[in-house]
């Protein structure tokens, strides 16, 4: 068996089951399941994950390993939030996933979150004080959950706070918040 860099790490990508960004779902998907690391989809219900390209046309669709109700969230060592605005929104919306995100956010274990993913970070209200990057329609929101900074880059790590927030903008970022998120769980 070959050694891979992320052999031994869980990750759990959180989403709803229609409107999440195919390429800031699956493109992290098998690029962390490629470099070893087994990574658990968890929609709000068992049905298929309709993906979107842009917002509006029909994606792949990606059968969920688990649900919110049946994830074990503690045996996961980053959180990753896949953006899509019809996904994020309705994210934010769904206690389960935002109590998700306080528990990691608490536990001091990492998120990464892309696109409109922050706005589950706005609800949980675990911002406060950090640097980060987003959609940039997101900025208010993000200042308003008391952020320290909104900045316009591909990708924004940050400590602070108890825990590593890995933050990116739009697909085009992917690269980067891979690295980035790859650098989260194993280190530089």
């Amino acid at each position: 068996m070959t050694d891979k860099p992320l052999n031994g790490h869980r990750v759990l990508a959180l989403v709803t089951n229609y409107g999440v960004e195919q390429d800031e779902l699956l493109v992290p998907l098998r690029r962390l399941s490629e470099d070893g690391a087994d990574v658990t989809v968890a929609a709000a219900t068992a049905d298929l994950i309709q993906t979107l390209v842009g917002d509006k046309d029909s994606g792949e669709t990606v059968r969920p390993s688990a649900t919110f109700e049946t994830v074990d969230p503690l045996a996961h060592q980053l959180l990753l939030i896949p953006g899509g605005t019809l996904n994020a929104d309705n994210l934010r919306l769904d206690e389960r996933a935002v109590a998700m995100v306080k528990a990691f956010a608490a536990s001091g274990r990492p998120v990464a979150a892309i696109c409109h993913g922050p706005w589950a970070l706005v609800e949980a209200d675990v911002l406060r004080d950090k640097t980060l990057t987003s959609y940039p329609s997101l900025r208010t929101d993000i200042r308003n959950a008391g952020a320290k900074a909104w900045v316009d880059e591909p990708v924004v790590s940050d400590s602070e706070g108890g825990y590593t927030l890995v933050t990116s903008r739009t697909p085009k970022d992917l690269d980067d918040f891979l690295g980035a998120i790859h650098q989260a769980l194993v280190g530089p």
